[in-house]
């Protein structure tokens, strides 16, 4: 079977969620070195934008089963042959888990876990018939160490890893590669919307902490990669011939990490709690 790098003709690459932030970061790298870019949205002026810069773009509600249904058909009657899906879409939820309501909850992995493996099963299936074909999942270092005020999102991505870390298992005795990215601090979007999913209830326990709980919902913009340099290294790194199963790229990617392997989890504890001042409760 050739490999990636030597198909000798642009790749169809579809990305969700890339109306902004990483995913049209990621549209514009694969576009810029050739590729037939295929990108979803929700909004429709954020398709017709997408469109007007010159990408396939399809509307997708992804935790709506009839839409990825509608966008697998959609993309058999147009025979577009998939070479990589990347499940990008996603969202974070913030807040002390005391305050998080089931609804938010369920909207989080919704979106960012049950979605995922809905569209996966959609469309790999095809893949599988040509025994090609390359998985990207977007995690997230969060999913590696959990922070406090981050537990649903944390939860999440993790996973999303743990996901991944299966299907790779399952699906490479059909040629298909798995490769989960946890990115670090990547600049975009993601504290703002991070920002509006706050949850705090009225006479919570942590409403001493309103402004660390706000500071954790934009911590990843801190000195944060810019999404363009993010995208070029991710680019290079899922089309490499043999590609690692796990990518981490951009602020802290390797840091949280290393913190959850190598430090006590009493030590790791009270680093945490201190950065987000939780000796100011009890």
């Amino acid at each position: 079977m050739d490999s990636f790098a030597e198909l000798g003709k642009p790749l169809n690459v579809l990305i969700t969620g890339a109306s902004s932030g990483i995913g049209r970061a990621l549209a514009d790298e694969f576009k810029a070195r050739g590729h037939r870019v295929h990108v979803t949205a929700r909004k429709p002026s954020d398709l017709a934008a997408l469109a007007a810069a010159g990408f396939a773009a399809f509307e997708l509600e992804v935790t709506d089963a009839d839409s990825v249904g509608n966008l697998a058909q959609r993309i058999a009657d147009e025979g577009i042959e998939l070479d990589m899906l990347i499940n990008n879409a996603g969202f974070g939820a913030m807040g002390p888990l005391l305050d998080i309501s089931p609804q938010t909850l369920q909207r989080q992995f919704d979106v960012n876990v049950f979605a995922l493996l809905a569209i996966t099963q959609a469309l790999v299936p095809a893949m599988v018939a040509r025994r090609r074909g390359r998985i990207v999942n977007i995690s997230s270092v969060s999913g590696v160490l959990p922070t406090p005020f981050a537990g649903a999102y944390c939860a999440s991505k993790a996973a999303v890893n743990a996901l991944s870390d299966s299907l790779r298992m399952e699906l490479a005795p059909f040629g298909i590669d798995v490769i989960t990215v946890q990115p670090g601090g990547i600049r975009s979007n993601f504290g703002d919307t991070a920002s509006e999913h706050i949850a705090l209830r009225a006479g919570s326990l942590y409403a001493p902490m309103q402004k660390a709980i706000a500071e954790r919902a934009t911590l990843s913009q801190a000195e944060a990669t810019p999404a363009d340099e993010f995208a070029r290294h991710m680019v290079d790194a899922v089309l490499a011939d043999t590609p690692g199963p796990v990518v981490r790229i951009g602020e802290k990617s390797a840091l949280m990490p290393w913190l959850k392997k190598w430090l006590p989890e009493p030590l790791r504890d009270r680093i945490l709690s201190k950065r987000f001042n939780l000796s100011q409760l009890g």
